[in-house]
């Protein structure tokens, strides 16, 4: 399911995302980096696409050409995988009582 970055609506689409449309629900942009699969804060730029050029305002439409419409269900993975990395290190560094 894909999932705007603004309001956490539902956005419907089958096909590429143009860089001038906008959520139904708030409008905002849909062509960003923040609703972008590539789109990662600890990587340089925060894009995991080497090719792809620096854009400053993540919020903002833009002309990538490598955008893909991140999926919600990929990002709960994700961060279900983070919590447990993060359970299991506590576990394992977890000073006896």
């Amino acid at each position: 399911m894909k999932r705007c970055h603004a309001c956490r609506g539902e956005v419907r689409v089958d096909r590429t995302v143009g860089r001038q449309e906008t959520c139904l629900r708030c409008g905002a942009d849909l062509h960003v980096c923040l609703n972008c699969s590539f789109y990662s804060p600890g990587a340089y730029n925060e894009c995991r696409e080497p090719q792809a050029e620096r854009v400053v305002d993540k919020r903002r439409s833009n002309f990538c050409d490598f955008f893909v419409f991140a999926d919600d269900a990929g990002r709960k993975e994700g961060a279900a995988k983070k919590e447990d990395s993060r359970s299991r290190l506590d576990a394992l560094f977890k000073k006896p009582s």
